[in-house]
């Protein structure tokens, strides 16, 4: 079976989709607009939905605001929204991106598994770095080296080491590795709490096991964490990891630390290429812009028009048929890409043909769920569930 996950971001993934006659603009942050958008993927039987998120305004530049203004500026915060959005949902997982520069890994750590226990265990996180110099001055703890005042279209286009090489390779390396601390923090800070820690017996005045929290006594080059959680363990013990990567540097953080690496292939030579260089545990999923229908090259070049100039991304871009997408998904599913992040070209219309169009045309090949068969996000994902690290310990 191939699994299926939608990216979310304001009006679609063209910069021009929110003056598509489908958009909803007056909408964009609104719970109301986004829980219409999580409610039809999970329509659809989708694994979960991912929900951008970073410390800059979106941007035509690498790192520095631009002067446009017709295009989307403003997002809300993509944590806090899908806590808003758990409770309207039932089945679907939800992964919030976070960042792991400039922020406090016992924050995000206990944001995410509050999310885990709101939604009942369909919690993910999207761990990304924070490589702006712009973004850096928001904070004034630190200076990164500006990226350039170049467009956003030049940097989009570079593969493998290079797009390394343009965002300098030795900060890079250290926002990275300061990642993978924060992301072990978070993992230890989840194990701090037993799944048994809380009695809560009236009778007897006990609410905790108190042996059963755990300092996690972690010190590294970025952070020293005392412990424990104020959160007590999340419903699935470890909520999923999941981290985009297109070069070395990143594909050594998502082997260590990362449940579900994002790649993006453009070939399916590439997509078998890049599935040799991760380990077997990882859950390979490959992303797509999709532009979906039969007038689907017509729609992304006339808002290629509307935006003055053809859209660019690190991912495929695709146009076509549902029929044909299916086509292409199980071509590449059979190099070893075990799922699919889609991103939506317009939203709702493209996501609206992945979940009515594209999940049908797979179930009609045998390749797709008909129902969900499981309720947290680790089961849809076929990850079993880990035990405390600490369980020993008591």
């Amino acid at each position: 079976m191939i699994h299926l996950a939608a990216a979310l971001d304001g009006a679609g993934w063209h910069p021009a989709a929110w003056r598509e006659p489908t958009a909803r603009p007056n909408a964009l942050l609104s719970a109301r607009y986004w829980a219409g958008l999580v409610a039809e993927a999970e329509r659809g039987l989708l694994d979960f939905v991912t929900i951008e998120d970073a410390f800059s305004l979106q941007s035509t530049l690498l790192d520095g605001p631009d002067e446009r203004t017709d295009q989307v500026r403003g997002r809300l915060d993509a944590v806090l929204l899908a806590a808003r959005l758990a409770p309207l949902t039932s089945r679907i997982g939800l992964v919030p991106t976070a960042t792991t520069t400039h922020t406090e890994p016992f924050h995000v750590a206990v944001g995410i598994a509050t999310l885990d226990h709101v939604s009942k265990g369909r919690a993910g996180w999207r761990a990304q770095i924070s490589a702006r110099a712009t973004e850096a001055r928001h904070f004034g703890r630190r200076e990164l080296p500006s990226l350039g005042e170049g467009p956003l279209r030049d940097f989009a286009g570079l593969e493998g080491d290079d797009r390394v090489s343009a965002l300098r390779e030795e900060t890079v390396r250290d926002l990275f590795e300061e990642a993978g601390d924060a992301v072990e923090v978070a993992r230890r800070l989840w194990d701090s709490w037993e799944d048994d820690a809380e009695i809560r017996d009236p009778a007897t005045g006990r609410f905790i096991d108190r042996d059963k929290l755990h300092y996690i006594d972690f010190e590294g080059r970025f952070f020293a964490v005392k412990g424990p959680s104020i959160t007590p363990r999340p419903p699935q013990g470890q909520p999923v990891v999941t981290a985009l990567a297109h070069s070395a540097i990143p594909y050594a953080f998502a082997a260590e630390h990362a449940d579900v690496v994002y790649v993006t292939p453009h070939s399916r030579q590439d997509a078998a290429g890049i599935v040799a260089e991760l380990p077997a545990r990882v859950k390979v999923f490959a992303d797509l812009v999709v532009f979906l229908g039969r007038d689907a090259a017509e729609r992304k070049q006339r808002l290629d028009e509307l935006d003055g100039g053809e859209l660019v991304s690190d991912a495929k871009i695709f146009t076509g048929t549902p029929e044909e997408l299916a086509d292409l998904l199980l071509y590449w599913h059979e190099a070893g890409i075990q799922g699919f992040r889609l991103r939506p070209g317009a939203l709702p219309y493209d996501l609206k043909a992945i979940t009515r169009g594209l999940t049908s045309a797979l179930r009609r090949r045998g390749a797709f769920r008909d129902r969900y068969e499981a309720d947290t996000l680790r089961g849809l994902l076929g990850l079993p569930r880990p035990t405390s690290r600490y369980g020993k310990a008591s």
